[in-house]
């Protein structure tokens, strides 16, 4: 018969090992949507504003991507104005950041957009999530990113024509400098060994390259010549190359097709090195963790009913990746007015944020072969963003 300490000392074990090795369990993929109750369109295309108040910020939990689960729906301000990666969440699954791009305000007897400056920090640690703090950015803060380490972030303010340089420990985030852009930036994105950051010049059809070391980011010249209205960036995970989503209008859909440009970052120093067509008004833009496909959002006119160019649903444009050439294999319709797309992190499904329809299509990846599983996840509001956690 064992005594009682052999007992106490066995089950001290157990629990020993167990808490050792809790940490070598991996966590379940997470997800960051924010959903915007300001803006619709009419049939003839123009904004219909709503007051502000009924904006969220959902966390759902991709244990099952065929079965997403809500962890978190915060009352978070966030837009639809802008491309649709002002969400992030950081490499370490910390913490998430918003962009509050734009606010609705009264104006008289109606209602007006005006630039926002607020940038949220989500505890993600917190059960459940939480609103940790707030920061303040430059005027209509919209695409930003994290470092791969996590410990710095970029926002583009549209509206100031800047980037604000983001510290971050933790919950602690704090500007620790802007960068003066000289011309509207709508995305800014890190290469994944850090050391460099791509922003969209949306205005000058240009794609700005971004020295960084540590905090200090340094604007360097002569910026990159893209397709017309570049709106979003991603870099492949070899950091060999980039992408831009070039939207081709300010408005969005035009009727006609647009570009998405490949950038050469081995080359010294790094250009354009080719153009490849795909549908009318690439917004949304993401690669695969795997580096073998990348997809662009394309919205179709499908928020223009009378539109002559309108369909009822946009689509992805499919590319397949091989070394620096990039092919648009296919196309797969999604739901009304597409905007934030990512892969989990496997590369294994894709998610696409259908903001009318009020729901995500879940996707199966497999290669270059992107198939819809018919599957939708229904939001309770308009999903205008999108960002997917690395693990």
């Amino acid at each position: 018969m064992r005594t009682l300490q052999h007992i106490s000392a066995r089950f001290f074990a157990v629990i020993v090992f167990a808490s050792l090795n809790f940490g070598l369990v991996p966590a379940a993929p997470l997800v960051i949507i924010g959903n915007d109750e300001k803006l619709l369109w009419d049939d003839d295309g123009k904004r219909v504003l709503f007051p502000a108040g009924m904006d969220s910020v959902m966390i759902l939990d991709l244990a099952d991507p065929e079965n997403p689960k809500i962890v978190a729906n915060l009352p978070l301000k966030n837009s639809v104005v802008g491309p649709p990666v002002n969400v992030a969440i950081d490499p370490t699954n910390t913490i998430a950041l918003v962009a509050d791009s734009v606010d609705v305000v009264k104006a008289g007897d109606s209602l007006k957009m005006e630039p926002d400056n607020k940038v949220y920090i989500i505890d993600l640690k917190a059960r459940p999530p939480k609103l940790a703090g707030t920061v303040t950015v430059g005027r209509q803060p919209s695409g930003l990113s994290f470092s791969p380490l996590g410990d710095l972030a970029l926002v583009a303010n549209s509206a100031d024509k800047s980037i604000s340089v983001l510290a971050v420990k933790g919950t602690d985030v704090n500007v620790v400098d802007t960068i003066d852009m000289g011309a509207v930036v709508s995305h800014v994105t890190l290469t994944p060994d850090g050391k460099r950051a791509l922003a969209t010049k949306f205005d000058a059809h240009k794609i700005a390259l971004l020295d960084v070391n540590g905090h200090k980011v340094i604007d360097t010249r002569p910026d990159l010549p893209t397709g017309q209205w570049p709106f979003n960036v991603a870099v492949a995970p070899s950091g060999r190359i980039a992408l831009s989503a070039d939207s081709g209008d300010p408005a969005g859909s035009d009727g006609s097709v647009d570009t998405v440009s490949v950038i050469d970052l081995e080359a010294t120093p790094p250009r354009i090195i080719d153009r490849v067509v795909v549908g009318d008004g690439p917004e949304g833009l993401a690669i695969s963790p795997k580096g073998d496909v990348a997809v662009a959002v394309i919205l179709a006119g499908s928020n223009m009913k009378n539109a002559y160019f309108h369909h009822r649903n946009g689509t992805l444009s499919v590319l397949q990746i091989a070394g620096k050439k990039v092919t648009h294999v296919g196309d797969i319709e999604v739901g009304a007015m597409p905007e934030g797309v990512a892969f989990t992190p496997d590369g294994k499904y894709l998610l696409v944020g259908n903001y009318l329809d009020q729901d995500i299509s879940i996707l199966k990846v497999n290669g270059a072969t992107i198939a819809d599983t018919g599957k939708r996840f229904k939001l309770p509001g308009h999903p205008a963003s999108m960002g997917m956690g690395k693990h």
